[in-house]
């Protein structure tokens, strides 16, 4: 959605995710269906190949899910491989691959990417029991992380419905009121609209 709101503004975006893991067999290739759709809301830009250069397919942390294919994780290339897009675009989208201590490699976690990196985050979080404890435990990494790692905010996101979760009526109220970081917005499930609308572009130039 962020992608797609950056486009509609007129902007080029580039958007990578370093390595994916549970990926499915298509043909001779693996497919990553987080970086399909991320290749298809950006408007198809550069290649599928280089929005994900590292893809397994057992459904594990990706280190894990190499060392069932007998290869390994490659820590310069989750690295370099934004460079094609940091090259090429006005705006640069990178998505995890689970949240800030999830393990990328035997040594490594996602967060010395974002910390490598350098970009403003956007934390996600799911609008169901558990989610203040889980978004302020990610800001509290996110702010101890090394010299730390700037969050530009949080955004609320509606679950699959299912049986009625008394929290979501009081989730967005309690994490805007415990979170430093600003809750930006909210996403219904399945809405084609954030609410409120976020001027990404701003958000992503602001430092």
């Amino acid at each position: 959605m962020i992608a797609r709101d950056l486009v509609a503004a007129g902007h080029h975006v580039g958007v990578y995710k370093p390595v994916a893991s549970g990926c499915r067999d298509q043909g001779e290739t693996l497919v990553s269906d987080d970086a399909l759709a991320l290749w298809e809301a950006a408007g198809r830009p550069g290649t599928l190949e280089a929005v994900c250069p590292q893809r397994f397919a057992a459904p594990l942390a990706p280190h894990l899910a190499a060392r069932v294919e007998s290869r390994q994780v490659d820590a310069k290339l989750l690295r370099a491989g934004a460079d094609y897009w940091l090259d090429s675009s006005d705006v640069v989208i990178v998505e995890g691959a689970g949240g800030l201590l999830s393990p990328v490699t035997d040594e490594e976690y996602v967060a010395d990417l974002a910390y490598d990196f350098g970009f403003r985050l956007v934390v996600v979080t799911a609008n169901r029991l558990g989610t203040i404890h889980q978004t302020l435990a990610t800001l509290v990494v996110a702010a101890t992380f090394r010299e730390g790692l700037e969050v530009a905010g949080v955004v609320l996101n509606e679950p699959l419905p299912g049986p009625f979760d008394e929290s979501a009526t009081n989730n967005h109220e309690e994490l805007c009121r415990r979170c430093v970081p600003p809750v930006l917005t909210r996403v219904g499930w399945q809405s084609a609209d954030f609410a409120p609308r976020v001027d990404w572009w701003e958000l992503a130039r602001a430092r």
